[in-house]
């Protein structure tokens, strides 16, 4: 391990000079990168029925391929997982990262070709690598091992030939020789099905390894923490892992949990923001100070980006980098070395510097609150959340947050539940603070909140801890990249919630 790890990192640094010329270049980088998406699918039935072989610019490409939602491409999708080639891309698909999504609770089946796995996945990961290593160049990362809190699906098998699993499964399933020495735990306990067991190996089989670097999704990592707190009986994680000095995060915001972890890790680490979803590595932060995630614009994936003011409409249009502006919400849509043509992710994202591309993610297209012209996202909520908290000295676990229709005795109002860690001395209190920092931050909200005219005071109701394990269970949403939604504009979601409870 030690003599294998200079090596690794010196790799690394080497790929530095890479990584400039792309940031420096980003326009070029996309162009090359569609270029050779559209030449390579030419001859699939897809690129034929989009008439690939006759698209020789950006206009005409737009012009002849509509964009995709997922159920758009589903029948593709199907024929590929019965074995069919030569469909979305031009060389075999024999794994597919199977994501429940957020908004439904259907399966989607994302396509991962090689080429994706390799030149996006894989080389977006030792990108990230790159740049700790170059704001850390004295860094012991590698001299221990990386703890991944994620692949809560056995990989099942479709034939001989094609499996799936989720993405971080797949990832690890596929991941080079060298990875499996760097990683705990063993795969066997890493692939674990039932979050509750795997919780409980990953603490009994990593609490005495040398852990150098954690990744995984805020809520479930957190449990995982606690618990090896549990077992050992240290009073911080850094007296369990005194070499611990990275947290790469990804999924969900982690602004609402940030204090958790530097009171529970007990020490000063460093912190790393992605976006790799089942779809495509599509950003990370640079260094840790950064306000956005770098775009990764030549990793066989190409984008346009959909003003979300667009979405539902018959022919939504898209602009290119060279046309986004920063603090406007859009929908990214990508073009990938996996088979995906123009499709919409679902997620919106807000860019957050044009010098070099940087980007965060504002929530999802779903995902928002807009009963009553407010235009509530998850940005504003995580960020009003976290503010209410420091403000009541309050800790939040998780929360979710729908409207309250007008009738006949009050008008609309936001309805929150909310999963406490440490609860605050006033509710009230929390609930003024939780409702000045949304006026804060969206002007929207604050307009429909003047005077009460169309929003009256949020409605908040404190749950007892496990409520929210409790719905992902009753899902079968437990663990790895499932979280419950933090805005719905219906009430299906808080309504399931509240049932469960007020039965206890």
């Amino acid at each position: 391990m030690k003599l294998l790890s200079p090596a690794i990192s010196r790799l690394a640094r080497l790929r530095l000079w890479r990584i400039q010329n792309w940031i420096n270049h980003p326009v070029a980088s996309q162009r090359d990168v569609l270029q050779h998406l559209v030449t390579s699918a030419q001859y699939t039935e897809f690129g034929k029925k989009y008439n690939f072989s006759k698209l020789f610019t950006l206009k005409e490409f737009k012009a002849s391929v509509p964009i995709h939602e997922y159920d758009d491409i589903r029948p593709y999708i199907e024929r590929m997982m019965d074995g069919e080639s030569n469909i979305l891309w031009n060389e075999p698909i024999n794994w597919f990262a199977k994501s429940s999504g957020t908004t439904s609770d259907k399966s989607k089946f994302i396509p991962i070709s090689e080429e994706s796995l390799q030149d996006n996945h894989f080389q977006a990961s030792k990108d990230v690598l790159t740049n700790y290593y170059k704001n850390f160049p004295s860094s012991d990362l590698l001299t221990g091992k990386g703890l991944v809190v994620g692949g809560s699906h056995q990989i099942n098998k479709v034939n001989d030939e094609i499996q799936y699993g989720d993405l971080s499964a797949v990832l690890m399933q596929n991941s080079p020789f060298w990875g499996q020495w760097l990683r705990t735990p063993e795969l066997s306990i890493a692939l674990l099905d039932e979050w509750e067991d795997k919780i409980e190996k990953l603490a009994q089989t990593t609490a005495q390894e040398n852990v150098t670097s954690l990744a995984g999704v805020p809520t479930w990592t957190l449990l995982l923490l606690k618990r090896i707190l549990e077992i050992t009986g240290k009073e911080t994680i850094k007296e369990v892992w005194p070499n611990l000095e990275l947290y790469i995060n990804g999924g969900v915001s982690f602004v609402p949990y940030r204090e958790q972890f530097e009171k529970i890790i007990g020490a000063p680490i460093n912190y790393l923001e992605i976006y790799n979803a089942s779809e495509g590595f599509i950003a990370g932060q640079e260094s840790p100070d950064d306000d956005g995630m770098t775009l990764f614009t030549e990793h066989g994936i190409f984008y346009e980006f959909m003003p979300v003011e667009e979405y539902g409409k018959d022919l939504p249009q898209t602009i290119g980098l060279n046309e986004v502006q920063t603090g406007k919400n859009y929908a990214p849509v990508i073009s990938t070395t996996g088979g995906l043509w123009r499709y919409l992710i679902g997620d919106t994202i807000q860019f957050t510097s044009l010098n070099p591309y940087k980007i965060k993610v504002s929530g999802r297209l779903k995902h928002y609150i807009n009963a009553f012209g407010e235009e509530l996202i998850v940005d504003n909520s995580d960020t009003a959340i976290a503010i209410a908290a420091e403000k009541t000295g309050a800790i939040v676990n998780d929360y979710t947050a729908a409207p309250i229709y007008f009738s006949d005795k009050a008008n609309g109002a936001h309805e929150w539940l909310i999963e406490f860690d440490q609860e605050p001395e006033n509710l009230e209190a929390f609930t003024y603070e939780l409702d000045q920092a949304l006026k804060n931050c969206n002007s929207d909200y604050e307009a429909k909140r003047h005077k009460d005219i169309a929003l009256r005071m949020p409605v908040l109701h404190a749950i007892p801890k496990g409520i929210f394990t409790q719905w992902l269970r009753s899902k079968g949403k437990m663990g790895g990249q499932h979280k419950v939604p933090r805005l719905s504009n219906e009430r299906s979601v808080i309504e399931e919630i509240r049932g469960i409870y007020q039965t206890l």
